[in-house]
Formats: C-alpha cells, structure tokens, sequence
C-alpha cells in the first residue's frame, strides 16, 4: 500500500466508525465500543507507518482539484513534512488511549454510542488539519472540531453548567474564527491560492502585499482555538465535560490546532515583525496569567486547563521567536504527559467519589487506594513542571534556549523585544508551574480531605492506559531532541546551560516554596472540621462526575463550603487569591464590554420594533378599518335614501357644472 493510500486512511478511518457508530449506536449496542476503539487504533498504525516512510526527508504530497472555483483553486491535498508525520502519531496515540479509556469510564452511560462517535469524528477532524495541504480543507477539519467540542463539552446536556461551557467555548472560538476566515481568504488572494506550498513559495518571494493584516486575522482564529489571551476563557469551564474529552482536547486536538497551524505557516507571521510582537506579547500574558490563576484553583480539572492555557502559551511563544521545531516539540511532549494528567484526573475522580466540582483540598488517603494513578500523575507532574530528565524539561528548554538565541543575537527570526518577553515571562511560568504541580500533588495525594467510600479497583482499561502515557511522559524528550532536528528545520532543540540552570533552579524553588507553604499551613488545617461524607451507591465515574454537576455538590457527599486553610496556594498569593480565583475577572470585562451592550442594543432594537415598527403598521392597518366603517353606516338597505341621495348628487354635479360653465 502506498504511504499516499495509508495518508488518506488515516483520516478517513475514524470518520467512517464516527458514521457507523451513529448508525448501528442503538441498533447494535455490541458493536459501538469496537467501532470507537478499532478504527481509531488502525488509524494509529496507519500514521507510525506513514512517519516512518517520511523518516523525515522529502514530504509527501499529493492534490486533485476539489472543485472548480473560476479563480482561486481549491484542493483536496496531502502535504505531509516532518511536523505533520509526528503531531498525527501523537494525535492518533493520544485518541486512542481517550477511546479505550472512555470504555471504562462511561462504561454504564446510556450517550455513550454518540459520545464515542463525536469522539471518532473529532479525530478525524484534526488528522484533517494536519494532514491536509489545502487551506479550504483545513478549515473544514478546523471547523468540525468546533462543532464536535460543542456536543462533548455539553454531553452532560441536563445540567446548566455543561450547557453554559458549551455555548460559551462554541460562541467564543466562532468570536476568533471570523476574523481567521477573512485573513485565510486575503492570504490567498495576495498568494494566488489556498494551497500552503504555494501560499509559503509567495511568502519566500515577497509576494504578500498585507502581511501584518493577515497575520494579525490569522491570530485572532489562533487565539480562539488555542486558548490563548484574550480569548482563553472558555476552556476552563469546559471541565464540565467528561474527563477523557478534557484529555483529548487539551492534549492532542482543538488547543493544538492553533499551534500548529502557526507552526505550518510561520513564514506568513515572521513577514510580519509587528506580528511576532503581538505573538509574543500574548504568548508572556498567556504564561504568567494562567500560572497565578493555576495556583489560586480549587478544582483539579480547572488547575490542569490552566495549565493547558499556560503550556500553550510556551508553544506560541516559541513561534514568537521563530523556531516551529521549539514549538512542535513542546506539543508532542505536552500531548503525552497532559493526556496523563486528566486520564489520572479520571481515576481520581472515580476513587475520590469528586469532580471538577469539588475540591483537591477536600481530598484524602487516595496515594493507597490509587496507586496507578499515584505514580503515573507524579511522572506526568514532574514532566509538566519540567524537571530532568523527564520530558517536559527537554521540550521546555528548547522553547527558552529559542528565546535565548533571539536575545543574543544569534538569530534574526524575531525582533529581539518578543525573545526577552518570551524568556522572561518563560522564567517566572517555570517557577509558577513547578509551584501549582507540587500544590496539586500534595493536596491530592497527601491532602487531610474528607475520606469517601473505597470502591475497589479501577477497570483495567483505565489504569493500563495510563502506564502506555506514562512512557512518553518519562522517556520521549530525552530521545526527541537529539532526533527531532532532522525531522524538522534542523534547528539544534538541546538544552543550553544557562537556560537549563535558570529554568531548572526556578522549578526547584518553586516546588520546595509550595512544599514550605503546605507545611506552615498544615497545622491550621487540624482545627478546621471539614464535614461529613454520606455513602454513595457505586457507579462508574462517568454517572458519578454526571450526578456532581447535575446536583451542584461533590459527589458521594456533603462538605463544608468555606475555603480551606490547608491550601497553601492561598497563603502564597495573598490578596491577589482572590482575583486569581476568579480568572482575573475577565469573563466581568467581557461581561461589561460586549455582553450588556449587546443586550442593551437587543432591547432598543425589541423597543423599535415593538413601539415604533408595530405602532406604523398598526396604524397603517387602522386607517381603511375606519373608512370601511363610515362606508358601512352608510349602507342602510333603504332604497328611498339612496335614490335621495342619488338625485342630490346629481344636483350638486349639475350646479357645479353650471357655475364651471358661467365662469368660463
């Protein structure tokens, strides 16, 4: 089989179960859990087939015209390099574990047939993005995944918080994508078409004539779909959604999308030095607010999509400073160890009888009763907090060592004010992301909550996935950045001392102040009681993390509302605890900028209509009412009156007549 044939089975495997397990869901309730986890596996093996064909050399390209368009062409195109042959193996690996996971987690959820479906098409939708080498087409897999997000992140529909996050992160990525269209459309015009190889051969030739305006559009889409300042606000209240969709689109799919969509058409953006500015500017606003919100979080789900937000950032800010290797590297190494996160996030959930609802604080004695998730969540949160050697250090430093060499001079690729800001902002996440990991670690695992009731074991189908993310989350950075190089631009991604020193020491100090904090303040915490917990009939995690949102309490159980003087995220910020809490209140901003306005235009518009459109038409109605009511007083049906007043019309023609013909 050709690699273009295994290319285009890739997508199209998980599109064809998604199809199929929407059609036999009900019908054939045996086949849905095969149909979600098949396809999704051969699509897995279908892309390590196609990266190791690539092996990193010549790309792999291959196009047939859509549909005439008269004008600018529009294909149905593979362009596959180094950077799409790998994000498709970490995408197909990460939904893979998702779909085997789900099976276990929502195994008694009677949505699950169609959960698993938008799950398979979701997929399919970013090997799409990937993939593809046709702007159009990428816009479609762009689009899709929107949609997709809204009915997962709503798939608990019953409850006002699910449906308010899926409306909110549908409405808010549609707010950045807009502006993405207008900017894809002026990019090919000035280029002469949507194919990206020709769209990047313009860019080499000084053929864009409005670079900064379409980078600019193009990053406002970006923004949205990656989760970065200003348009971040929806994915931490996306965490009302189930665990595993949370792991898929924060590791692998939608946040990624925007990334490595930069990462594709970086030279767009580097035409553009005012663009990498901007870049820059919102990838250190990106860091360092998330960080401060991760450390004010109560919710374990909202302290990992903080963190999301933050890495993110990490991955924009590389591409600030011009190296897509940096970037991508990041977001194969994130894509490993934050699946880890949630899927742990998802054990926790179920041996904790807690979810996104309830608190880390409220949580004890689970190291014991969780010992897979234990060990596994302690590699994935020294990976995220980027200690050596696991793999978060390797991709993170490469992303600082970028910013580095922009500062000194040693590259041009960007201006030399979006490297300091990229390092500087870098450093100070660094210390703040070390800080919530450890913060989260301690109360979760060594936290004096309120015990719930043992549940026995996980399903195997849980644990063993966790151990499959745990490898990568351990082992991939050393291996990568010695390899990814002649995959990518051959850009050197090793670590350089004086950022590792930095960047190592600040992680260290991070985790050792968080530790000195849980200390000082554990001793409060011995004269705080923190309430009862009521048994709970033992269900899947999926119907118990259902039940928690649906009743507005954390599951099995019944605990004290005040906040916790064990939080040592609270002693560390201090008063800005509070604003942290509350994302710095920029859902308020929005509220006072956009919302009421536009609700205030909404009821002067209601006025008009109702008052002044209304009031115009009923008076245009009134008008022959009332003339057909004098015309009807005077039908009386007596035949005397209308001759008389025949015959006194004929008089008063006949005078007239006269007094017309005697003035003449």
């Amino acid at each position: 089989m050709t690699t273009t044939t295994l290319a285009v089975l890739v997508p199209l495997l998980p599109f064809l179960g998604a199809a199929a397990g929407l059609l036999l869901g009900r019908n054939a309730p045996g086949f849905v859990r095969p149909l979600a986890v098949l396809p999704t596996l051969a699509a897995l093996v279908a892309a390590a087939i196609v990266a190791v064909r690539q092996d990193g050399g010549a790309s792999v390209d291959a196009a047939t015209e859509l549909t005439p368009t008269g004008s600018v062409p529009i294909e149905l195109s593979l362009h596959i390099d180094g950077f799409a042959a790998l994000v498709a193996v970490v995408v197909a690996l990460v939904a893979t574990c998702v779909q085997i996971y789900s099976t276990g987690y929502l195994r008694e959820d009677p949505r699950y047939p169609s959960y698993a479906a938008l799950v398979s098409l979701f997929t399919s939708a970013m090997f799409l993005v990937v993939y593809t080498g046709d702007l159009m087409v990428l816009l479609v897999g762009w689009e899709v995944m929107g949609i997709c997000s809204y009915f997962l992140v709503g798939h608990y529909w019953e409850t006002p918080e699910a449906r308010a996050a899926s409306l909110k992160a549908f409405l808010v990525t549609k707010l950045g994508d807009v502006p993405f269209l207008i900017g894809l459309f002026a990019l090919a015009t000035d280029a002469g078409s949507f194919e990206i190889t020709k769209v990047l051969d313009a860019v080499a030739h000084g053929g864009l004539d409005h670079p900064t305006v379409i980078a600019l559009l193009l990053l406002a889409g970006v923004a949205g779909k990656s989760a970065q300042f200003p348009l971040h606000t929806w994915l931490p209240d996306a965490m009302a959604g189930p665990t595993p969709v949370s792991a898929l689109i924060h590791a692998a799919t939608m946040v990624a999308a925007g990334v490595y969509f930069v990462a594709r058409l970086l030279p767009v953006f580097e035409a553009s030095r005012a663009a990498m500015v901007v870049l820059a500017v919102m990838a250190a606003v990106t860091m360092v607010g998330s960080g401060l919100a991760a450390l004010a979080q109560d919710d374990i789900k909202r302290v990992l999509a903080y963190s999301t937000i933050g890495q993110l950032g990490y991955m924009t800010g590389a591409l600030a400073v011009g190296d897509r290797g940096a970037a991508v590297f990041h977001l194969l190494s994130h894509g490993a160890f934050k699946a880890l996160l949630f899927l742990a996030a998802g054990v926790i959930i179920h041996a904790a009888g807690t979810n996104s609802l309830a608190a880390m604080s409220r949580m004890s004695h689970l190291r014991d009763r969780i010992p897979d998730a234990y060990w596994t969540m302690t590699v994935a949160l020294l990976a995220l907090a980027a200690i050596p050697p696991f793999s978060g250090f390797f991709s993170k430093e490469s992303v600082l060592g970028a910013a580095e060499h922009v500062t000194t001079g040693h590259t041009e690729n960007a201006p030399g004010a979006a490297g300091w800001l990229v390092l500087v902002a870098g450093l100070i996440t660094a210390l703040l992301t070390a800080a919530y990991a450890a913060r989260l670690w301690l109360l979760t695992f060594h936290g004096r909550g309120t015990e719930a009731p043992d549940h026995g074991r996980q399903p195997l189908t849980m644990t063993v996935v966790l151990w499959v993310l745990a490898v990568p989350s351990l082992a991939l950075g050393g291996f990568a950045y010695r390899t990814l190089p002649d995959w990518f631009d051959g850009n050197d991604l090793a670590p350089t001392l004086t950022t590792s020193v930095l960047g190592t020491g600040v992680a260290l100090a991070g985790g050792l102040v968080m530790y000195a904090a849980w200390r000082h303040v554990a001793g409060l915490a011995a004269r705080v009681p923190l309430g009862a917990v009521a048994a709970h009939p033992e269900g899947d995690a999926g119907l118990v993390e259902a039940e928690a949102i649906a009743t507005h309490t954390p599951a099995y159980g019944d605990v004290a509302s005040a906040p916790d003087p064990a939080d040592p995220g609270r002693l560390l910020l201090g008063p800005l605890h509070r604003h942290a809490a509350a994302g710095f209140h920029l859902d308020a901003v929005y509220d006072v900028l956009f919302v009421r306005p536009v609700q205030a235009g909404a009821s002067l518009v209601r006025f008009l209509d109702r008052e002044v459109v209304d009031t115009y038409v009923r008076g245009a109605g009134a008008l022959p009412r009332w003339l057909g009511a004098a015309v009807r007083r005077a039908q009386t049906g007596n035949v005397q009156t209308y001759v008389s007043a025949l015959l006194a019309g004929t008089v008063v023609l006949a005078v007239a007549a006269l007094l017309v013909a005697s003035g003449a």
